[in-house]
């Protein structure tokens, strides 16, 4: 008689954490503000604190937004710090960058609050298969943060991992 198959996996203590499951849901914009330029590259004061004024600023409603120039202009920080005083009423979170930066930003204050006392002395796999934009930002301050607590990092999935650290 043949012996019964036994999942060591599933019988073990091995935690796997995905970053996918602290996504942050929302709908993520870029903001391109060559638009706003003389020609795309030369900012005056005054047209600029008009455009802002008079900018619908709701369609940003609850949004994650990306401030950028794609042109070459050099922009002053005040810019943009002007546009975030707007955006901030109805904006989830707004940064200056493309949507890289932004995911990167939203994933730092996630896991600044991450509690990683659960992993303690236990065998973590950081899961690296995802379908959101999980930036790679991400998975470095996460096996930071785990590194003192976990006994094992490794990444991938259970049937085929990746060892990273070992106590």
């Amino acid at each position: 008689m043949a012996e019964e198959i036994v999942n060591r996996i599933a019988n073990s203590k091995l935690v796997t954490i995905d970053l996918e499951d602290y996504y942050p849901v929302g709908e993520r914009v870029v903001f391109d503000i060559k638009d706003w330029l003389l020609e795309g590259f030369v900012l005056r004061e005054k047209d600029f604190r008009a455009t802002a004024k008079a900018y619908n600023w709701s369609r940003f409603e609850g949004k994650y937004v990306a401030l950028t120039c794609s042109s070459d202009a050099i922009i002053p920080g005040w810019a943009y710090m002007l546009l975030n005083t707007y955006l901030a009423p109805v904006a989830k979170k707004v940064v200056v960058g493309n949507l890289e930066m932004l995911e990167t930003v939203l994933y730092t204050e996630i896991l600044q609050e991450l509690d990683v006392t659960k992993y303690e002395g236990a065998p973590v796999i950081i899961k690296g298969c995802s379908r959101r934009p999980v930036p790679q930002n991400a998975y470095l301050q996460l096996i930071s943060k785990l590194q003192p607590v976990a006994r094992s990092i490794m990444y991938g999935e259970a049937c085929s991992s990746v060892p990273l650290y070992k106590k």
